[in-house]
């Protein structure tokens, strides 16, 4: 009897034993299974929602930086670049600097940066005469143009040349200087300081001339 109870006992402990074995078996893989599948969800959805937001997020910091780098490109200081010079940025004035002895008249006009902040000007002016006879548009000297930063509160001067009227004539009289900073589109209308009248031409080319940046002699203040 007590072999039997032995036999009985050991019989129950294997099977407990076995059926233990199974139960973790059958734990081990219905947990694994899921848990893969979970994880790969997840790291696929995390990635997916990641790459998604961080996209979005990309894309508004792209608008956003777009949007600084449209300001930056009107003339603003976004991510610590120099703008350029906007026409509202500056101060301008012209003032006759023809000289006794002069073949031709010449005009400075002034950029004063007014702005409170430094801007680059790269290239020439747009120049026009306006007079009795309309639009008189300035050509360009064909002078290399160098770019260049305007500090605050700086002056840089470029200069407007026309024939003198000795013809003694009535001549075309100018009635204004509209000045459009280089890259802009926005003018500026000042009185014409120079000689009232220009001579009268048979109308091939411009009478009037501009210079870059920096070409009237004052050279930057």
């Amino acid at each position: 009897m007590r072999v039997r109870k032995l036999t009985f006992a050991a019989l129950a402990v294997a099977a407990g034993l076995s059926l233990t074995a199974c139960q973790n078996g059958e734990d081990d893989l219905g947990q694994t299974a899921p848990s893969s599948a979970s994880t790969a969800s997840s790291a696929s959805g995390g990635s997916g929602s990641g790459g998604s937001d961080q996209g979005g997020g990309t894309d508004s910091a792209g608008k956003g930086s777009g949007g600084q780098g449209t300001a930056t490109g009107t003339g603003s200081d976004a991510n610590s670049k120099v703008g350029k010079c906007r026409t509202d940025d500056l101060d301008i004035t012209a003032s006759d600097s023809t000289i006794d002895g002069d073949t031709e008249g010449t005009v400075a006009v002034e950029f004063k940066n007014g702005s409170g902040r430094d801007c680059v000007l790269s290239g020439y002016a747009g120049v026009d005469l306006k007079t009795s006879a309309g639009s008189m548009p300035a050509e360009r000297t064909g002078e290399k143009a160098t770019p260049m930063t305007l500090k605050d509160g700086k002056s840089v001067y470029f200069g407007v040349n026309y024939p003198l009227n000795k013809s003694g004539g009535s001549g075309v009289r100018i009635t204004a200087l509209v000045v459009t900073p280089p890259n802009e589109t926005k003018s500026f209308s000042l009185e014409w300081p120079g000689a009232a009248t220009l001579p009268v031409t048979d109308g091939s080319g411009s009478q009037v001339k501009v210079g870059p940046m920096g070409s009237a002699g004052q050279g930057e203040g």
